[in-house]
């Protein structure tokens, strides 16, 4: 009778998500967007820092400049941008072949939930 009137397959497997799967699915979304968002201002941060060591390196006068200059213009420009990782006095600063070679290298911590914490390390440099 079942084949008379089309109904061959009645009991089909539902597909789909189960409710569990759906609450680990958001929950791992949340957790990625908070972790996204903790993480993010480091990054804009060290867009800054990257900006203010190439400014001082595209100043005609960079070349000459002394260490004690090179500290007080990346401090005005750190203060300009809001940048509170680090200052002039943790640059490295070299003579390089070609002229001054500036340097920042710096770690940032952030907590993340209980005891764990994301450990980011920011490096930028003037050197081609």
């Amino acid at each position: 009778m079942q084949k008379e009137l089309g109904l061959k397959n009645i009991y089909v497997k539902q597909r789909g998500m189960t409710f569990i799967g759906l609450v680990l699915v958001i929950a791992a979304v949340i957790f990625l967007a908070v972790l996204g968002m903790k993480i993010t201002p480091a990054y804009i941060e060290f867009a800054s820092v990257k900006k203010a060591i190439q400014r001082l390196a595209e100043d005609p006068a960079f070349n000459e400049m002394g260490k004690k200059e090179i500290i007080q213009a990346f401090n005005k420009s750190a203060e300009v941008g809001y940048i509170t990782v680090i200052k002039g006095n943790d640059l490295i600063i070299e003579k390089g072949q070609s002229g001054n070679v500036v340097t920042a290298e710096y770690q940032v911590t952030i907590p993340i939930v209980a005891n764990a914490s994301v450990l980011l390390d920011f490096s930028a440099t003037t050197a081609k």
